[in-house]
């Protein structure tokens, strides 16, 4: 069996009760995909859009209201399972009085079959720190040893939360350094991010989300392409409306950067740019990366919410 998670019309739905009515919000709205095992995937949306709720259930800590989700051909509730299986989360907590080695062989002693801690210890790069408490980390020591944590067990399947939120860049790229020294063992990796250049740089597939349900669905690279073909930033006092009715735009926005246009045409774009007898400066020509399909597919949701 090739496949690590399956989900089949997962949906949750919550009750918001209030003095007179109940409400139900649907987080999750009969989401299906699966994921193949020895893959990075990383799955994506803005505030509110389902993402945290889907790894929950595909973590057993929340049961769906219908629909199901399977972890290595079993419930993500049974032991088994959760023997094979590794998350690195927000709030994770650990003694603050006990060493990062420690704390490691302590949770080690939990599984079939846990990885020498020195193993972890340079996976997570805190050889270093091995002899200090967790109350003497830094804030990133801390999140590096939360590392340590999930994959002590030698997970086949690895769900990290925000896993570089709290690094420094350095620290960022050692983290990923020591991700991929681990992965190349063949686990299953599935995360969530804000960094969107760290998605493009390490997920092999996107899976993004919004009003909980997917809207976009493949590599990094064919959800840029999606969105719009390249874009166009340039200066210009001229009010934003204007520069959208222009051949070839799908899209505006305006930032303390400047202009940015999504276009399906660049060609024509920047045609009827030069032409329009609009005033613009410093333009520049790029391709669309993951970030402009991030910012289309949470545009879209803000209209849609407000429709």
């Amino acid at each position: 069996m090739n496949t690590a998670v399956l989900a089949t019309d997962l949906t949750k739905i919550f009750s918001a009760r209030s003095s007179r009515t109940t409400e139900e919000i649907r987080a999750v709205d009969g989401v299906s995909f699966d994921i193949a095992r020895g893959t990075t995937t990383a799955i994506l949306g803005p505030n509110g859009a389902g993402k945290t709720t889907t790894i929950e259930m595909m973590l057993g800590l929340q049961l769906p209201t219908s629909g199901s989700v399977r972890v290595l051909g079993g419930s993500p509730t049974d032991r088994a399972v959760r023997a094979r299986v590794g998350a690195m989360l927000q709030d994770t907590d650990a003694p603050t009085s006990l060493t990062a080695a420690e704390i490691l062989d302590l949770v080690g002693h939990y599984y079939p079959a846990p990885l020498p801690v020195a193993e972890v210890l340079d996976f997570a790069d805190l050889t270093a720190h091995r002899t200090k408490t967790v109350g003497q980390l830094s804030g990133g020591q801390r999140q590096r040893l939360s590392f340590g944590i999930a994959i002590i067990g030698d997970p086949d399947v690895l769900y990290l939360d925000e896993p570089t939120a709290a690094l420094d860049v350095m620290a960022r790229r050692r983290f990923w350094e020591g991700l991929a020294a681990f992965t190349a063992r063949g686990a299953t990796v599935i995360f969530s991010s804000h960094n969107l250049a760290e998605v493009e740089a390490n997920a092999e597939r996107v899976i993004m989300l919004a009003g909980g349900r997917i809207v976009a669905d493949g590599s990094p690279t064919e959800l840029a392409a999606k969105s719009a073909r390249m874009v166009l930033a340039f200066q210009s006092d001229a009010p934003a409306e204007r520069f959208a009715e222009l051949a070839g735009v799908i899209g505006v926005e305006q930032s303390a950067d400047g202009l940015r246009l999504a276009a399906t045409d660049a060609d024509a774009a920047v045609a009827a740019l030069v032409t329009s007898g609009l005033p613009f400066s410093q333009l520049t020509v790029t391709r669309a990366s993951l970030e402009d399909a991030f910012i289309h597919v949470a545009n879209n949701q803000k209209v849609e919410a407000h429709a």
